[in-house]
């Protein structure tokens, strides 16, 4: 009697399908609150002037606050720019017709 091979052997699914229109596409990072409330102000400042972010404040450190920023603010549409020096972090919007 032939041996039944195992790769042949029909297996009950492991994993559960869903259909992706049910899927949340967003990305929602740990830094999330902290990102959306830096660009929720960001929506007030006038245009000359910045948002100062003390990094003792933040916790995290400025390469994860800038990377993060700007990672937010290009999903948001958001053209910034940000400086930092030893204590803050500070994002203002680009100017108008600033190339690149």
């Amino acid at each position: 009697m032939p041996r039944a091979d195992k790769s042949s052997l029909p297996t009950a699914p492991k994993y559960q399908q869903v259909t992706l229109s049910n899927l949340r596409r967003g990305r929602r990072g740990k830094h999330h609150d902290l990102v959306e409330g830096i660009l929720k102000e960001l929506e007030g400042v006038p245009a000359g002037s910045a948002l100062e972010v003390p990094l003792a404040d933040v916790g995290i450190g400025l390469a994860n606050v800038r990377s993060a920023v700007h990672r937010g603010a290009t999903a948001n549409g958001i053209e910034i720019e940000t400086l930092a020096d030893g204590k803050n972090f500070y994002v203002f919007k680009k100017p108008a017709g600033k190339a690149k």
